[in-house]
């Protein structure tokens, strides 16, 4: 790893071992909250993200900070995003299961120029495993060079979740799959869903939220690991717009399968 890559990595693992896991299965109920329903945050996401926000600033100053959590207080920050250089921090990514006390969560980070991802980091403080990826660099897990590969199931291994549909998307999915795709469940973490993808665990995914904290690093990740992802209509996933839907696939076959056996 280089300079910037070995400073966040130390950073993310600190931010991890100081506010992240003590807070682990120890969160006292006024410690969560939702933000809107069944959207929560802990007192654990806030200070990670201020803690995060501090020492990226340290690294780089001339980039603006686009957090979460300042975004749910602020979603003018979002405003600009794709003009200039920002980092993009989602403090605990599957904050669900972390106020469950279960994992899997993640720690993320992106860095962004002109409506280009420059890097992406994503950490997993339970596994202590640190997927990186650099544009044009190669995606890495603990430092190791990684290329994303298949399952090799005889039916397309996706990770699909039915419950952000709605009743005809849902009955649709279900029927398209039916026969041509082994539907599984999903983490409830992108932080642990592109991995997955990328070490042939799933062959596919689709993913319905497209927040740029939750998909930007690992978008990042999966296309430098030889893999592919794009809107459910084929078209680019661009992390400034406002769009929905995304489908990811481990190889660009695998991604045109799933396109086509679920959206054409």
């Amino acid at each position: 790893m280089d300079t910037l890559d070995t400073a966040i990595a130390a950073l993310m693992r600190r931010v991890a071992n100081d506010i992240v896991m003590p807070r682990y299965q120890t969160l006292a109920a006024h410690e969560i909250s939702e933000k809107t329903p069944g959207d929560l945050v802990t007192i654990a996401d806030q200070e990670s993200e201020v803690a995060l926000a501090e020492g990226l600033t340290a690294l780089l100053p001339e980039a603006r900070v686009v957090g979460e959590e300042a975004c749910a207080a602020d979603p003018k920050l979002l405003d600009g995003l794709g003009e200039g250089l920002a980092w993009i921090i989602d403090p605990i990514d599957g904050t669900g299961n972390f106020a469950a006390g279960k994992p899997p969560f993640a720690l993320m980070i992106a860095l962004v120029d002109r409506g280009e991802t420059l890097g992406g980091w994503i950490y997993d403080p339970v596994g202590d495993r640190l997927c990186h990826a650099r544009l044009r660099g190669g995606a890495f897990i603990n430092g190791e060079r990684i290329i994303a590969r298949g399952s090799g199931a005889a039916l397309p291994v996706a990770g699909i979740s039915t419950l952000f549909m709605d009743a005809n998307e849902r009955a649709t999915a279900i029927a398209r799959a039916a026969g041509q795709l082994d539907m599984v469940d999903i983490p409830r973490c992108a932080g642990e869903q592109y991995p997955r993808i990328v070490l042939g665990v799933n062959d596919l995914s689709v993913f319905n939220r497209t927040l740029p904290w939750d998909h930007v690093p690992g978008v990042l990740f999966l296309s430098e690991a030889g893999g592919a992802i794009s809107r459910t209509d084929g078209s680019a996933y661009r992390f400034w717009d406002h769009g929905s839907g995304l489908i990811a696939g481990a190889t660009p076959a695998l991604h045109a399968a799933g396109l086509d056996i679920l959206y054409r």
